[in-house]
This record gives structure tokens, C-alpha cells and sequence, in this order.
């Protein structure tokens, strides 16, 4: 036999989900800001985002064509 709560009881519980649910929200949007956040990634690892933007340039700058035609000749 379940126990029959009182309407102030649940009143007391839905306050509670809903303060627990605020708090996850609150923390979700934190996580996501942070995550999101390119200019704090590349303070943390300059070095390799100045990496990846070098390998990026010389591929768009057509490197790899460049390369392959000092290559072949």
C-alpha cells in the first residue's frame, strides 16, 4: 500500500524538481559557453591552433598541388 501525500507535499516536491531543474539548466548553459568558446581554446593551446592554422593556409593556398609539382618534376 502506497502512502497518500498531502497536496502541500506535493506542492513541496514539484518546488524542488523545479529549483533541481533550474540548477541543471544553469549548469548545461555554462558547460555549452565554455565548450563553444574558441578564443578560450586557442589562450590554452596556441601553439597548436597556430599549427592547424599553418597545415589550413597551405592547403588552401593550393600547397599540396605546389608540392606535387616540385615533386614530379
Amino acid at each position: 500500500m502506497t502512502a497518500q501525500r498531502t497536496p502541500d507535499e506535493i506542492r513541496a516536491s514539484i518546488e524542488s524538481h523545479r529549483q533541481d531543474l533550474a540548477k541543471s539548466v544553469t549548469e548545461l548553459s555554462v558547460g555549452v559557453s565554455q565548450a563553444t568558446d574558441w578564443r578560450r581554446h586557442v589562450r590554452r593551446r596556441p601553439q597548436q591552433f597556430a599549427g592547424a592554422a599553418a597545415a589550413a593556409g597551405f592547403l588552401l593556398g593550393g600547397g599540396i598541388v605546389a608540392l606535387g609539382g616540385l615533386l614530379s618534376r
